[in-house]
């Protein structure tokens, strides 16, 4: 079996979208809570870019901030209080927070920094909330991505660090863009990774017969241009 930061080493487009295509399979061996997490994940990646795209301007209720934390916790480490805090914050406050630092883009630095104005809402929560809304510009900052990327642990998080995450994030895009011709967003790059660490953990044969598999047709993970 490669190591783990092996993909993120890879060049060729043909084996990230081999990864990218495993992406709901991975999801769906994530746990006990299997059935919660699918929903949560399938709304974060489809239905609240959707929601977000058809606004006049991007922005986040505060119903949605507190199910992306209730996503973001399932994916990761469980911090209940974070719920609470998220939940404490204004509606009114929320949405021009959220529709201000859209309109900060593409300063990614500057956005993160205006969303974390909001309780409990640090640079991986902001991230998440950038990530939906503008997936060519910024990447969800999840720990099983961020330890793929040579050189970026321990994890910090904060804003710095996260700044080299994306622009790791970045020039891998811009690579994979430039050899398949095809489009490759941050938020793509940083799904594969996910993908690929968590497969490795769970289900490991999902892998290994990556290099082996033919291009086919197959349902691909939504993305938003």
């Amino acid at each position: 079996m490669a190591s783990v930061s092996s993909l993120f080493q890879c060049s060729d487009p043909k084996k990230w979208r081999q990864v990218s295509d495993k992406y709901w399979e991975v999801v769906a061996a994530k746990g006990a809570k299997q059935k919660q997490f699918m929903e949560l994940d399938k709304w974060y990646q489809e239905e609240l870019p959707a929601r977000m795209a058809a606004r006049p301007q991007k922005s986040l209720t505060q119903e949605e901030l507190v199910k992306l934390m209730e996503w973001k916790l399932m994916r990761g480490k469980f911090r209940p209080r974070l719920k609470q805090m998220v939940s404490s914050n204004p509606a009114s406050t929320v949405e021009s927070c959220s529709r201000k630092a859209f309109q900060l883009l593409p300063d990614v630095s500057a956005a993160i920094e205006e969303l974390c104005q909001l309780k409990g809402v640090g640079p991986a929560t902001a991230s998440a909330v950038l990530s939906a809304g503008a997936p060519d510009l910024a990447a969800f900052m999840a720990d099983e991505a961020v330890e793929s990327v040579p050189g970026l642990t321990p994890i910090q998080y904060n804003l710095k660090h996260y700044m080299r995450y994306l622009e790791e994030l970045r020039r891998k895009a811009e690579a994979l863009s430039k050899a398949s011709q095809q489009e490759w967003t941050l938020h793509r790059v940083e799904l594969c990774l996910w993908t690929w660490k968590v497969a490795q953990k769970l289900c490991p044969e999902l892998l290994d017969s990556l290099e082996d598999e033919e291009e086919k047709p197959t349902k691909r993970l939504k993305t938003q241009p």
